[in-house]
């Protein structure tokens, strides 16, 4: 009975999430443009936003960034420059601070969302959601933080790189090698695998939209005129050159 929960939990549900992530963003951008956008409270209550929001983005982004460089990075290329038990000691420690800022930025959103009468009343029960399982899936892996220390040569860091890295490539690893693994970091695994389940359907698909592209784009001037909409440009006469005063 074990080894079933295991090989559905580690095996078929994560291509289910990242086929439901995949395909309901898709979909959802096709048939439901106008609901693709972030509905930020802002204009609702400035009060813990512009702190919440920078510490948890700020944070977010690093712990995807992180999570994918230390799962999806061959043992084979990093341990060409640091060794295992060093790469497990960084990810503890900078994984531990930026884990810390962002629940910091998500407590202050998630009080924000749940006490404050005008964005409670504007907040769909998937708003709630999202912030609730971003702010348990936080706290998760801070709780993980030991464990991984105890654990300092880096052998559970190997397992779970070694699991997400055969999900990838489409060969998964035997899920009997994941048993061996504390609760935290099960329910870690399975609850992360479910935030890309939800995706499609909250306003977390606004990540896709992120306005990189700004960062290359030629700047430009907004000009306004107060001729009528629709009226051809007249282009100002030249103004006589006059000799300078002596």
């Amino acid at each position: 009975m074990r080894d079933a929960i295991f090989t559905i939990l580690f095996v078929w549900y994560p291509y289910f999430c990242l086929t439901v992530f995949l395909l309901g963003s898709l979909i959802r951008f096709d048939r439901e443009p106008y609901t693709w956008r972030a509905s930020s409270s802002q204009l609702l209550r400035k009060r813990q936003f512009a702190w919440g929001s920078n510490l948890f983005h700020a944070g977010i982004l690093f712990l995807f960034v992180g999570h994918a460089a230390g799962l999806l990075t061959p043992t084979a290329v990093y341990t060409l420059f640091i060794t295992v038990e060093q790469k497990q000691l960084i990810a503890v420690a900078a994984g531990g601070i930026a884990g810390v800022i962002c629940f910091v930025g998500l407590t202050l959103l998630l009080h924000r969302r749940l006490f404050d009468p005008r964005i409670r009343a504007t907040s769909t029960v998937m708003d709630i959601a999202v912030l609730a399982i971003l702010w348990v899936q936080l706290a998760l892996g801070l709780i993980t933080l030991p464990y991984s220390l105890a654990h300092s040569d880096g052998s559970v860091m190997l397992v779970l790189a070694h699991w997400a890295q055969g999900i990838l490539i489409l060969h998964p690893v035997d899920p009997a090698t994941l048993q061996g693994l504390a609760l935290p970091y099960l329910i870690h695994l399975v609850l992360g695998m479910t935030i890309f389940l939800v995706f499609p359907f909250s306003r977390l698909v606004h990540i896709w939209s992120a306005p990189v592209w700004y960062l290359g784009r030629r700047g430009y001037q907004v000009v306004r005129t107060r001729r009528p909409l629709g009226a051809p440009a007249v282009k100002p006469a030249a103004r006589p050159v006059t000799e300078r005063a002596r």
